[in-house]
């Protein structure tokens, strides 16, 4: 009687196995109420099975040690329940008590291997299956497992000797083996390999052609690619999402939309990776209506609520420029993983919001989710824009104490915090201390002593960069050649531009064009500045413009002044350096009526004059100062700590230079003005709170002007004080009446 309800038992426990898993646990009970004690081996082995179906691998155990008469079946069991749970040092010792083995057992544990990353190990047991005789021979699945792992271990010799294998098997032809077969070789960029295997193999599947097509946009083969597609008469989900994916990869996105709209056309299912591939590529091309378009299909198909589109929609909304939305929707995600708030993070730092990256990775700390290397390097990104030295260095203390600081994304953000703070040898000892360099690395460093005006640093360490094979890209060309400008090295400068181009391969950009008009600009070759601006395959853009019109009224010359003026104002007419400029320069020769029409030339189109400001911040509070600013709680001590230092600067031998001022006024009024710039009071805040072992950390959001200069250099020598004053072009680090820029800025 017993038997056929046994039977019975099995068939259940089979059939639970498939569809409801979890139902084994009630079923083992009324098998232990009904069944004479032990149950019979073969459905002990099922009901092991459906513990192992079901995660429960320690139940699935209990079964197997209570199972009287255990046979092979029951430790195959036993071990892919173990292999599923990654319990790999159980399943080892499991195999290695086992008196008998078949293949069954090898791929279990092969795969238990592969499956928990132990490639290596995985490839050790395939050599002992083959020394263990005719009793047990390789099989497809074992092939497939063995090509999976060499592909892993990027290993081309090992995966070329499993191909061997698996033709003297007679598995050549077979698709089970085939697609890793190509998967591999087009992983290892042998695409010429996997495409022989492709067209050798009989009865191709979707999924050959699926893992072909992947191979070839991997290898940036998108026109073949493609034609496969075409040519495919069975097409899955799989494979139209392939394809969006490939061209989101190689930088046609306009492809990958174009894909997207066809494959909706037919009425194609379309799932989360596809609507993350479709959203990377509307980000890419800042392509905001069709994100928008999307987002409302995404929420018409219910995956709003799915974090790995939620996470995208974040991440195309914030490469679109429109963080409001990329906040709403991170807002509304039910779920949140460590992606979505990375995705946000970022997306506030290059939205210019670093203020709020910051304050959202406090709130992701504090929501219990803990950053890894991406999230970390991202918020020390935003303290670095933000000039955040305090705040820089307790994201340093958290890379040390969680262990993130090996991690060279960790390591390349803190040595461009360092240099845009101002502590450039901070930033050169932790480079040192870096296990390995890259390219980001080097440029960190370069473009932190070029921000310095370190020019001899700058090029030695790009001269070192090179010698050691790293390539250089356009951002550290930019480091570069802004060093040469602000040292006056024209003919170094003009050296490396050449150089860029002709051995870098490199196509120069606006910055680049930028750099060599301040290159001759700053030196007073304004003529030879000239002839570049006429001799480049494009106009130069506003900051270009506004670098000669600088350089034109710094060396009162009118004429080309006036050229840049205009072309400044043609193709950005709301810009006020412009006005500002021309004004300084008719200011300089006494033109009062030409600086009149101007302000009501800025007037009539409403142009507005940023107005200066400088900030210092202590004991984590910002304190702001505008010119003449009275409504800081300290302004009267302030005050009088400006009178005191003006005092002391006179006996030094200390002239105002008034050549900043554009009224016309008496030049009373006008030393009264310039002793009154916001950095200054700034400066003397900072005397009176920041202590003197400390430097004082001044951000002005303009240029610094030639009077705050001088007196910066005199104060630091009177004081004693290291000044450290990020403007909007440079730093200038003043010590002992020295300025780092060597009055060059």
């Amino acid at each position: 009687m017993s038997r056929p309800l046994s039977s019975q038992y099995a068939a259940l426990l089979s059939a639970a196995a498939r569809t409801e898993p979890h139902a084994a646990g009630a079923l083992h009970c009324v098998i232990l109420r009904t069944l004479p004690h032990p149950p019979p081996t073969h459905l002990l082995n099922h009901l092991l099975t459906a513990y192992g179906k079901a995660g429960r691998h320690a139940r699935a155990r209990r079964v197997f040690d209570a199972t009287p008469h255990p046979n092979l079946f029951t430790y195959n069991a036993l071990l892919s329940t173990l292999a599923h749970a990654r319990l790999l040092d159980d399943m080892d010792s499991l195999f290695a008590s086992m008196a008998q083995r078949d293949t069954v057992s090898y791929n279990a544990v092969i795969a238990g291997f592969s499956g928990g990353g132990a490639h290596a190990r995985a490839v050790r047991l395939y050599h002992t299956l083959l020394r263990a005789g005719s009793s047990v021979r390789p099989s497809r699945i074992t092939m497939s497992a063995m090509v999976m792992a060499a592909s892993a271990l990027g290993d081309r010799a090992l995966g070329r000797q499993f191909h061997c294998q698996i033709l003297r098997l007679g598995f050549g032809v077979n698709a089970f083996v085939g697609s890793p077969l190509v998967g591999m070789y087009a992983k290892m960029g042998l695409i010429g390999d996997a495409k022989r295997v492709f067209d050798e193999m009989d009865g191709k599947n979707v999924v050959m052609y699926n893992t072909m097509i992947t191979g070839l946009l991997r290898c940036k083969m998108v026109e073949e690619a493609r034609r496969l597609f075409e040519v495919m008469t069975d097409r899955d989900c799989i494979t139209w999402t392939t394809m969006v994916t490939g061209f989101t990869q190689n930088g046609l996105e306009s492809q990958a939309l174009n894909f997207f709209r066809r494959m909706r056309f037919q009425g194609i299912a379309i799932d989360q990776y596809t609507f993350g591939s479709i959203l990377t590529a509307c980000g890419a091309l800042s392509a905001l209506e069709q994100g928008k378009q999307i987002h409302a299909y995404i929420i018409r198909t219910h995956y709003d609520d799915n974090v790995f589109v939620g996470s995208a929609l974040v991440d195309m909304y914030s490469k679109c420029r429109s963080i409001k939305p990329a906040e709403t929707a991170f807002r509304r995600m039910s779920c949140k993983n460590i992606i979505s708030w990375t995705a946000l993070i970022v997306g506030y730092g290059q939205n210019g919001c670093s203020e709020e990256a910051v304050r959202v990775f406090s709130e992701m700390q504090r929501d219990g989710i803990d950053p890894d290397d991406f999230t970390l390097g991202s918020v020390i990104s935003s303290c670095a824009n933000l000039a955040s030295l305090e705040e820089g260095a307790q994201f340093h203390c958290l890379a040390l104490v969680s262990g993130l600081m090996h991690y060279i994304t960790v390591s390349n953000a803190l040595v461009t915090l360092y240099g845009k703070c101002g502590s450039i040898e901070d930033a050169h000892r932790l480079f040192d201390e870096m296990l390995f360099h890259d390219q980001v690395s080097w440029t960190a460093l370069v473009t932190g002593y070029a921000q310095f005006g370190r020019a001899k640093e700058t090029i030695d360490l790009f001269e070192k960069m090179l010698a050691k094979d790293v390539k250089p890209d356009g951002v550290t060309f930019i480091g570069v050649l802004s060093a040469c400008s602000r040292a006056g090295f024209v003919e170094k400068g003009c050296s490396y531009f050449h150089s860029m181009q002709k051995d870098h391969g490199i196509v120069p950009i606006d910055d680049h064009y930028t750099c060599m008009i301040d290159l001759y600009s700053r030196s007073g070759r304004l003529k030879e500045a000239e002839e570049f601006i006429k001799q480049m395959p494009m106009h130069p853009d506003a900051i270009g413009w506004g670098t000669l019109l600088s350089a034109c009224r710094l060396r009162g010359d009118m004429e080309i002044g006036q050229w840049a003026a205009e072309n400044l104002l043609e193709i950005d007419p709301q810009n006020p350096a412009s006005y500002v400029l021309l004004c300084s320069m008719h200011a300089t020769k006494g033109n009062w009526n030409q600086v009149a029409q101007l302000r009501r030339g800025m007037r009539d189109r409403q142009v507005k004059k940023e107005p200066g400001c400088s900030w210092i911040k202590y004991k984590n509070k910002v304190h702001i100062f505008s010119a003449d600013d009275q409504s800081h709680p300290f302004s009267k001590g302030i005050y009088e700590k400006l009178e005191w230092l003006n005092s002391k600067m006179l006996e030094e031998g200390y002239k105002p230079d008034v050549s900043s001022v554009l009224h016309d006024v008496a030049d009373t009024d006008k030393v009264h003005m310039v002793s009154h710039h916001s950095e200054k009071l700034a400066i003397a805040f900072g005397l009176m709170f920041v202590p003197h072992e400390m430097p004082i950390r001044i951000v002005k959001n303009l240029r610094v002007c030639v009077d705050c200069h001088n007196a910066t250099k005199l104060i630091s020598k009177i004081t004693g004080r290291d000044i450290l004053v990020r403007d909007a072009v440079r730093f200038h680090k003043f010590s002992n009446g020295v300025c780092s820029c060597g009055d060059f800025w």
